[in-house]
């Protein structure tokens, strides 16, 4: 496509005719493949491009191999200098194409996020030693929203693939995945050719409806960020829990679908109780009105109870309206579906297995 693009802009340069060089609906006819560059040995695509850094990246004894990735090719320079009009028309040519190919990124590939690793660690953990990369997750929204972020490392991504090949060998068939390497798994390179193959990698997988909906693609994306905000808030770390349990919501919000049956409510009650052991009491009661929509008239959760419990509690310390939820809870205990007192959200969330 940035071919295309490419020749059409050479044309109008030279005067070939107005208006070839405009990115318009034909553009439509050519989008990208949904299959890393074959050409590429790590699966590399030249179109994803972040801002890295990497932290004690090791370079093996051996001599690098010459980078031979790059942009576009540049435009020819021509036999002269173009007439002032000329200029003027190129110039905001090259903005449009500039502004195309931005645009193109989300709109041509109908995948839901976008992703950019924007660090990649060498982690020593004796006897192994592995590089973790760090992605930052970004979906729809206000553009100063702080975009969610995950670290994995490469064993988490192989893991991901080779489920979803076992499950869905249709849509995996044009899907690569960068092959492992025997040596040189530290150098820069490796680690930036590896970082940009993720990226794409994600954003194929966001881009087919029946691989963005896999199971095992929600818990590669939230499931970790779970289990260590709940590691963090039972042993009384809630501050430092708390960030996590807010990139595990923001995570599933910008996915778009639940990640699990109740994962959007327990990711609620470790927002509730963080808040509320950090004395920020309106916002433990916010969590559990947002819980508490969620839950509607299931009256049978487990979690209803609880959130019914807390919900009354920092309503009566804030001084606010409690006999809605006030009432629920009795007609709950009345009926024998939930003990008197119920169990506290932090009781429930210390004794909730996450698989």
């Amino acid at each position: 496509m940035a071919s295309r693009l490419l020749h059409r802009l050479r044309h109008a340069l030279a005067g070939d005719g107005p208006g070839e060089a405009a990115a318009g609906p034909e553009a439509e006819q050519f989008p990208e493949s949904s299959e890393l560059e074959d050409d590429d040995a790590e699966g590399l695509s030249s179109r994803l491009s972040g801002t890295l850094s990497f932290t004690s990246a090791e370079e093996d004894e051996e001599d690098e191999e010459e980078d031979e990735e790059g942009g576009p090719d540049p435009l020819p320079a021509g036999d002269g200098a173009p007439p002032p009009d000329a200029q003027r028309g190129s110039q905001l040519l090259a903005r449009q194409l500039q502004d195309f190919w931005k645009k193109s990124r989300n709109t041509l590939v109908p995948q839901r996020l976008l992703f950019e690793v924007t660090s990649a660690t060498v982690v020593k953990d004796p006897p192994s030693k592995y590089v973790l990369y760090t992605l930052a997750v970004m979906g729809p929204g206000p553009p100063d929203r702080q975009p969610a972020q995950i670290s994995r490392r490469y064993s988490d991504f192989e893991r991901l693939h080779r489920n979803l090949q076992r499950q869905f060998r249709g849509p995996m068939a044009a899907i690569s995945f960068p092959r492992k390497r025997l040596r040189r798994n530290f150098t820069a390179e490796t680690i930036a050719r590896r970082s940009r193959a993720f990226e794409q990698f994600l954003g194929h997988l966001q881009a087919v409806p029946e691989l963005r909906h896999a199971l095992d693609l929600q818990d590669f994306f939230v499931l970790p960020e779970l289990r260590r905000a709940q590691s963090l808030t039972c042993t009384g770390l809630y501050r430092e829990a708390l960030a996590l349990w807010a990139n595990a919501w923001q995570l599933q919000a910008q996915l778009g679908i639940p990640s699990g049956p109740d994962r959007p409510l327990l990711t609620l009650a470790g927002l509730a109780v963080c808040h509320q052991e950090l004395e920020d009491p309106g916002e433990a009661r916010a969590c559990c009105e947002r819980a508490l929509h969620l839950l509607g008239d299931k009256s049978l959760h487990t979690l209803l109870a609880p959130f019914l419990e807390a919900h009354v509690r920092l309503s009566w310390r804030l001084g606010l309206d409690k006999r809605q939820s006030e009432s629920r809870l009795h007609a709950l205990q009345e009926a024998g579906l939930t003990p008197t007192p119920p169990p506290s959200l932090k009781e429930l969330l210390i004794k909730e297995i996450l698989d």
